[in-house]
């Protein structure tokens, strides 16, 4: 049994001094001795393998695919409702004319997804009324389906025609799983054609209906039949085409139909005012034109033939990299591909002193070129394999877990132990496997920076101070180098055009954001468009490096204060098999004074929120530190939306302890090197560790070996 007395268990690591992520306040749960040793002495002393939601590696080499994304089927209890498609309209994937359930269901718009609104499949809807007698759609949905699709969008026209708010009215409706491709687009279509002021988004094949926000802000400016036109337009992306708003006179309300535009759609198009003379008046009017904005053609490359089709092409591929940071070999592969960052989607963000393999899909590329770049990536110790077409994007999260292989170098003994070390080694190794360690987040979730982390950044963006975000972005290191003098030279003169003129080539990121600043100043508005440069992932990234940051706070002061105890106003996980932090309250349970008293809950149940607006706190002297913690940092009110960048960070829960899984390990002698151990006579042959794991999904290998070794990993 383990003891409840927590200064016996939870000694304090000692301060890592590389990171400077106040690991002195992080705690050991095991009380063995430990070891020292050196990790990453190479990057191949490193590997990490992506496991999918099948449990298949991704570095596997595959000739079918080892996921399809649209056949990840939902579980049937998440939805109240179900209905049947028409089978003789719709064909499906598997060839078989097997019955499929669809379906319907009403959720909150967004609120449990932080990857927030950029990262779906948006497609801007057309024309018509509600009660338009040609409907295509019938050829498509079922009657029940189509009626209650009827029902919800004349819900919302409305209520927008009374000028009320959607209070109390259901924000989403799903039209449910389409595994066909075709048939995903012709219903895309066939909706936005009946209903112009709704959208559809594609989420994993499932078609979901929404209110079209933007089309009602539009209509505040302009006629309900301009902005129909509008966003038909839009919706075309016809090449060379235009669009022009009817003759206006009045500056002001030009501004304002401008600034819509470009805020909502500027990446897509660009507008224009012209005059044009009032023949009844002999004045001149001003019209405003749209054109959409010209892409790598414009810079003399060829346009990608992919691109010039309807249906989005998603490309499934294993990236595997070796010492280099992923978001720099994303922005490598966009620019030798002629896309964007924001064009990748991947399941979770890997390590740079590494070999690491992981799943990622990028859009609007074939297979066939991703294939063409294949050696020239080479070239940046990058390689890409099992090349496949696939339906969707993948999400952060969208994984299993890592499997690690890792070698520690240069093994010792603590200072002043006079046990034998391989005792010493298989002692720790063991207890972990048994006990499992403090699920902490490691220092890579916070960068390596000495003078500024990315939880200082993120802390920033959630106050909405957009422009102190920038400059801590851009805060140098005392080092002199490229880097660092570009970013010394921009806080000295704020001067963007500058700076991008000193900034390397392959700092991606940086760039992105410089140019955004050249483009639309260094003001509170330009801050907040240079942040919309990076892709939506990055930008949350920084959020949730500040609220794990807190997490890990909470974990140290939640076992000082109780140790391995469960007491009342705990929080505890229902579910065995839980194995990531994406499960609803209602798998949480509140400790009662009863239970706490009767020790019916374990240690490892125990969970702790991760700050968001829909997470319930522990009832104990843990939730007030919560609260003292978010007064500290000027949260007290902070709902945890940004919506200026487009976040939502709804939070979610974290196992406090965690299990290393498929553990084996092996000690190697060096032989061709002989180290003198430290006050003893003997020379003894050097020895190595090889330890290979499982992880679940977001959690940190180096503090796995952190609570082996009792001693901070070299790297």
């Amino acid at each position: 049994m383990l003891s409840t007395e927590p200064r016996h268990y939870y000694r304090r690591m000692e301060e890592d001094t590389d990171y400077r992520i106040r690991f002195s306040s992080l705690c050991f749960f095991n009380d063995h001795i430990g070891f020292h040793g050196t990790i990453k002495s190479s990057p191949s002393d490193f590997i990490v393998i992506e496991i999918d939601e099948q449990g298949q590696l991704v570095n596997k080499t595959i000739n079918e695919p080892i996921f399809k994304i649209s056949e990840i089927q939902p579980e049937p209890n998440n939805f109240p409702k179900k209905t049947k498609l028409d089978l003789q309209n719709l064909s499906f994937e598997d060839g078989r004319n097997q019955e499929v359930n669809t379906l319907v269901k009403y959720t909150e718009s967004d609120q449990n997804h932080p990857s927030g609104s950029e990262k779906e499949d948006t497609v801007s809807v057309g024309t018509s009324k509600c009660e338009e007698k040609a409907d295509v759609l019938s050829s498509f949905l079922d009657e029940k389906t189509h009626e209650l699709l009827n029902n919800f969008a004349c819900d919302i026209k409305e209520k927008w025609l009374s000028e009320t708010e959607l209070i109390g009215l259901p924000l989403e409706f799903s039209i449910g799983r389409i595994l066909d491709k075709n048939q995903r687009a012709s219903l895309h279509s066939a909706i936005r054609q009946k209903f112009p002021f709704l959208i559809t988004v594609g989420k994993n094949s499932e078609i979901v209906v929404k209110p079209n926000l933007e089309y009602k802000e539009l209509c505040h400016l302009v006629s309900e039949e301009e902005a129909f036109n509008f966003f038909k337009y839009l919706d075309a992306k016809k090449e060379n085409s235009k669009f022009t708003f009817k003759p206006d006179a009045n500056k002001d309300h030009r501004k304002a139909v401008h600034h819509f535009v470009n805020k909502k759609f500027g990446n897509l198009v660009e507008t224009k005012s012209f005059s044009e003379m009032n023949c009844s008046t002999g004045n001149p009017n001003v019209v405003i034109t749209v054109r959409f904005r010209e892409k790598a053609h414009r810079r003399g490359k060829r346009p990608l033939p992919e691109c010039q089709e309807g249906n989005v092409i998603y490309t499934a591929f294993t990236l595997r990299k070796e010492n280099l940071e992923m978001f720099e070999a994303i922005g490598f592969l966009a620019i030798k591909l002629g896309v964007i960052p924001s064009d990748f989607s991947y399941a979770g963000l890997k390590d740079k002193k590494a070999i690491t393999y992981q799943a990622m899909v990028v859009r609007k590329v074939t297979p066939e070129r991703l294939k063409n770049i294949e050696k020239e990536i080479e070239k940046k110790r990058m390689n890409v394999f099992n090349i496949r077409s696939v339906d969707d994007s993948l999400r952060l999260g969208q994984l299993k877990g890592n499997h690690f292989d890792i070698v520690i170098r240069n093994l010792k003994k603590q200072i002043n132990d006079s046990a034998n070390l391989r005792e010493r080694i298989m002692e720790a190794i063991e207890n972990v496997k048994k006990k499992g360690f403090v699920n902490y987040y490691g220092p890579q979730r916070f960068g390596k920076g000495r003078k500024v982390h990315t939880d200082q950044i993120g802390l920033a963006l959630l106050k909405n101070e957009m422009m102190k975000a920038i400059k801590l972005f851009l805060t140098p290191e005392d080092l002199d180098d490229p880097v660092n003098r570009a970013k010394k030279y921009f806080l000295q003169t704020e001067d963007a055009k500058g700076t991008l003129s000193l900034m390397p080539e392959f700092k991606v990121r940086e760039r992105a954001l410089l140019e955004a600043l050249h483009r639309f100043g260094m003001t509170e508005e330009g801050c907040i468009q240079a942040w919309f440069s990076l892709p939506h992932s990055m930008r949350i990234f920084y959020v949730h490096a500040y609220t794990s940051k807190i997490w890990n706070e909470a974990v140290s002061y939640r076992l000082a204060t109780y140790g391995a105890r469960v007491v009342e106003g705990d929080l505890v996980c229902l579910d065995e098999d839980i194995d990531d932090e994406n499960f609803p309250n209602s798998k949480v349970h509140l400790v009662t004074e009863e239970e706490g008293s009767a020790n019916m809950y374990a240690i490892h149940q125990v969970v702790l929120p991760i700050l968001g607006y829909n997470i319930q706190y522990p009832k104990n002297k843990v939730g007030q530190w919560y609260h003292d913690i978010l007064s500290r940092d000027g949260l007290q009110t902070c709902r945890f939306k940004v919506p200026t960048l487009k976040l939502n960070v709804p939070g979610c829960y974290r196992q406090i302890l965690k299990h290393p899984r498929n553990l084996s390990y092996q000690l190697m002698e060096d032989h061709d090197i002989d180290v003198k151990m430290k006050g003893s006579h003997i020379d003894e042959t050097a020895l190595s560790l090889l330890i290979s794991f499982d992880l679940d999904a977001s959690c940190y290998a180096t503090v796995c070996l952190k609570e082996i070794m009792k001693h901070d990993v070299l790297n």
